[in-house]
């Protein structure tokens, strides 16, 4: 895992955008995987920034999102497909034909998760952004998690819901369940970048880059890929070793 520590968020997003944006131009219809919360929030910025002044297209790339609140649909400006679109898409070029995430509203969960596993086996990301969640978890993948598991239906735990709740009028607003890729199709990324800041990521970011790979921090997983680069402020970098 390589890791890059920078003074502070918006170091950390540039560095981050220096990363997607070579993949970019290196490969114009490249596999983008995405993610949503606070964390990517001046990634996307960047992105849209470059689009605007240089141009950098995306007309052929496509993206796949991480996951996606169960219940939730594009008429809600809480659910992440409106997230997506309002924070990245609609500033770029891109055909939304082309992007890509869980159905927060599907009948049938276990058919959408089956749907989505096998639009994954067609559309393997050439780099898969994350953010960390406090308790290790990635995308909506709790503590617990099988290093296995495809997309699923997951209950979420407290500490995401509390966590989450920052984006809510109300933490009674939140979702309790959410569709979201398994750490398998993570892991079946060409290329992962992992971004976190903030005081209150240190534990996690220690625990996934040097404790033991254990389900118990589906994060630490991440210690098994060939190609994987962690982006951190110092902050969040507090308990690393060479911080």
């Amino acid at each position: 895992m390589k890791i890059i520590i920078t003074k502070d968020y918006e170091e950390m997003s540039a560095k981050a955008f220096d990363v997607m944006k070579e993949v970019v131009v290196n490969k114009p219809d490249a596999v983008l995987g995405l993610a949503t919360g606070t964390t990517p929030l001046g990634l996307y910025a960047k992105m849209a920034e470059d689009h605007k002044a240089n141009g950098t297209s995306y007309k052929n790339i496509k993206t796949v999102n991480l996951d996606e609140y169960a219940g939730l649909g594009i008429e809600s400006d809480q659910s992440y497909v409106y997230f997506m679109r309002e924070n990245l898409f609609r500033h770029l070029d891109i055909d939304l034909a082309n992007v890509n995430i869980e159905n927060g509203l599907a009948k049938d969960p276990e058919a959408e998760c089956a749907r989505y596993n096998k639009l994954l086996e067609t559309m393997v990301p050439d780099i898969q952004l994350l953010g960390l969640g406090s308790n290790g978890h990635i995308a909506f993948n709790e503590p617990g998690t099988s290093f296995d598991s495809v997309t699923h239906v997951v209950q979420l735990t407290e500490s995401t819901i509390k966590d989450n709740s920052r984006l809510f009028d109300d933490i009674s607003q939140v979702p309790r369940s959410a569709f979201t890729m398994g750490l398998a199709n993570i892991m079946a990324a060409k290329k992962i970048l992992i971004l976190a800041n903030g005081a209150n990521k240190a534990k996690a970011v220690a625990a996934m880059a040097y404790g033991d790979v254990t389900e118990n921090i589906p994060a630490s997983i991440l210690q098994k890929h060939p190609n994987c680069t962690l982006i951190v402020d110092e902050a969040a970098a507090a308990l690393l070793p060479q911080a």
